[in-house]
């Protein structure tokens, strides 16, 4: 014992010392567990928490499966790997193929929440002669109207009458407008302008739905369809996406009253506002990347239009995994980017929202903006980057993947793609780190604007 003693170094024979060694060698110990305990203890709470919310089941082909109608095959989109970019940049590029849904785009499941709710809600009912009015860029009303024929709600008191009213700029691809026609909806093409001007397409739409109940638009409808106003049909009640419904004389009814349950009403459906589109994602589409990803998402990139998407997707992620970065793809002439880097939405100059010049033309449809909505209010907090996308990148993304992927996307997919690359490259990934973006319809939706990018035309790179 004593030759044990002798070997060690003088200072350790203190007893003091000694004691203190052993201490920190515990407690280093000690530490080192509880961190692994409590790490593994947060990874098996947010399974549970996922599993208790969500089925958890694998994504499977539908191949042995019979859906209940249009709404059936709504959701439950496949993740594709982006093979080019995936290889060259040494990380797994995942795009959610929503263009896959029936209506042709991420806004089928946005449109289905919405009209869900409403009748839910006792704001919209099948059957009595009501009317859904939404102010869009085409998609949203591409699936509205898809998801209202497939519930029966174009069941008008007059067959001539039209279901659905959508109000469009005058601006977007001719595609979009020619589904809407044959999806039965009455469209009104105006020119695009600044949310505080009341000719913007929202807030046409707003008011449609207002003057929906007033007995005097039957009398002024032939007039007003001389001078290119909105058919706005004849109705008893106006709804809007609040709990309550408004009469044309500003009072107030019960939304259960069981007197208004049979009678016609209009229906604003509000996507930028509603609170269902960032619900439709994040008890819909977040659970889905989860689920296919199993678990594993280092980052999630989308574009903003309504706000929706990115906040629903991106705060379902970061409730599993506060890790994952959201990153958000703007196009030109929107001002979230300056908004997430700087906190501004417009120059210091000028106060948000009372801007009056037309948004920049840009090729890009469906994402960018220039006010915060209730969506966007969701979505900025959780944001952790953001980059800017200028039409050249979008266009020659969209010709990259056709001649190199074989798909053939819209410009708001190629413009998440774009941004992915710029994150990537500016963390300096390179090991496999997985990146899901939204892949949100489909070029043919957008051809006849950007055909000549997409034929190659010379000078666009």
């Amino acid at each position: 014992m004593k030759l044990f003693e002798l070997a060690l170094p003088s200072w350790y024979s203190n007893a003091v010392v000694r004691h203190i060694t052993f201490g920190i060698l515990i407690g280093f110990t000690l530490s080192v567990t509880s961190t692994s305990i409590s790490s593994y203890r947060r990874a098996r709470r947010r399974q549970s928490l996922f599993s208790e919310q969500h089925e958890f089941r694998p994504i499977v082909l539908r191949s042995d499966e019979v859906v209940c109608g249009v709404t059936g095959l709504i959701g439950n989109t496949p993740l594709v790997r982006i093979d080019s970019l995936s290889d060259a940049l040494g990380v797994e590029i995942l795009g959610k193929a929503e263009f896959l849904n029936p209506g042709g785009s991420v806004k089928d499941r946005v449109a289905l929440r919405i009209i869900e709710d409403a009748e839910r809600q006792g704001l919209l009912h099948p059957h009595t002669g009501s009317r859904i009015f939404e102010g869009t860029v085409g998609s949203t009303g591409i699936s509205i109207a898809t998801i209202a024929k497939a519930r029966q709600i174009p069941q008008a008191v007059e067959p001539i009458s039209r279901f659905l009213a959508i109000i469009m700029p005058d601006d977007v691809a001719q595609e979009k407008v020619n589904a809407l026609l044959a999806l039965g909806a009455d469209v009104q093409r105006v020119r695009p302008a600044s949310i505080v001007d009341k000719k913007q397409y929202v807030n046409i739409a707003r008011r449609a739905a207002i003057e929906f109940g007033r007995s005097d638009i039957m009398k002024g409808l032939e007039d007003a369809r001389a001078n290119h106003e909105l058919h706005t049909g004849s109705a008893s009640v106006v709804v809007t996406t609040t709990s309550s419904h408004i009469n044309a004389e500003g009072t107030i009814d019960d939304p259960l009253d069981e007197d208004l349950l049979s009678k016609p009403r209009g229906f604003f459906a509000d996507q930028f506002e509603n609170r269902s589109n960032f619900e439709a994602h994040y008890n819909g589409s977040g659970p889905e990347i989860w689920r296919q990803t199993n678990s594993h998402v280092d980052a999630f990139v989308s574009g903003a239009g309504t706000g929706g998407t990115i906040a629903g997707i991106g705060q379902f992620l970061k409730s599993m995994n506060e890790e994952v970065q959201v990153v958000l793809a703007d196009p030109e002439g929107s001002g979230l980017y300056n908004k997430v880097r700087y906190g501004v939405m417009y120059d210091r100059k000028e106060a948000e929202g009372t801007k009056r010049r037309h948004q920049v033309d840009t090729v890009v449809e469906g994402i960018g903006i220039n006010r915060m909505t209730n969506n966007i209010d969701l979505a900025v907090p959780i944001i952790d980057d953001a980059f800017r996308i200028t039409d050249v990148e979008a266009v020659a993304m969209s010709r990259y993947l056709v001649q190199n992927d074989g798909l053939f996307l819209g410009s708001s997919s190629a413009c998440n793609l774009v941004a992915c690359i710029k994150f990537v490259k500016k963390r300096g990934w390179r090991d496999g780190q997985t990146l899901v973006t939204i892949l949100c319809d489909s070029g043919n939706r957008h051809y006849s604007k950007v055909s000549a990018w997409y034929l190659g035309r010379a000078d666009v790179p």
